[in-house]
C-alpha cells in the first residue's frame, strides 16, 4: 500500500501489515497533498490511524458506526473524522480520570459512545 485514500476502505491486510508510523504518514500525506489546515497534523493523522485500524480489526462498534453515519449522509472521511472525535474524547476522559476505567468498563464506554454518535451532532461539533 503506497497511498491512503479516506474515501476507500483500506484493505483491512495490507493496512494492517503496515508499520503504525507508515499508517500515520500515509495519512498526513494525504492531508498535506489536500492542502487541509489542521492545528496538529500529527495528531489528526493519528486519529485516522486509530479509527482505520479498528475498522480494519473488524471491531463491530466501529463497523456499525461507519456504516450508520455513512447513512446519515456523511462521506467516509467525515465518518472518519466523527469516530477520531470520539477516540480524543475518550482519551480525554481516560488521561484526566481520578479513577481510571478497568479496560473492560474503557472499552464498553467508547463502544457506547460511538454508538451514540450520529451525523447531526459530528456537524454541530465539526462547525463550531
Amino acid at each position: 500500500m503506497d497511498r491512503y485514500d479516506p474515501a476507500q476502505v483500506p484493505d483491512p491486510e495490507q493496512w494492517l501489515a503496515l508499520d503504525e508510523q507508515e499508517r500515520i504518514r500515509l495519512v498526513e500525506v494525504l492531508h498535506r497533498t489536500e492542502r487541509l489546515k489542521l492545528p496538529n497534523l500529527k495528531a489528526h493523522a493519528a486519529f485516522h490511524a486509530i479509527v482505520e485500524n479498528q475498522i480494519a480489526e473488524g471491531l463491530d462498534s466501529v463497523v456499525r458506526a461507519m456504516a450508520r453515519l455513512e447513512r446519515q449522509g456523511l462521506s467516509r472521511h467525515d465518518c472518519v473524522h466523527a469516530i477520531g472525535w470520539v477516540v480524543a474524547q475518550r482519551l480525554y476522559e481516560l488521561l484526566n480520570a481520578k479513577d481510571p476505567d478497568s479496560p473492560a468498563v474503557a472499552k464498553a464506554r467508547y463502544d457506547a459512545a460511538v454508538g451514540r454518535i450520529d451525523a447531526a451532532t459530528w456537524r454541530a461539533q465539526a462547525h463550531s
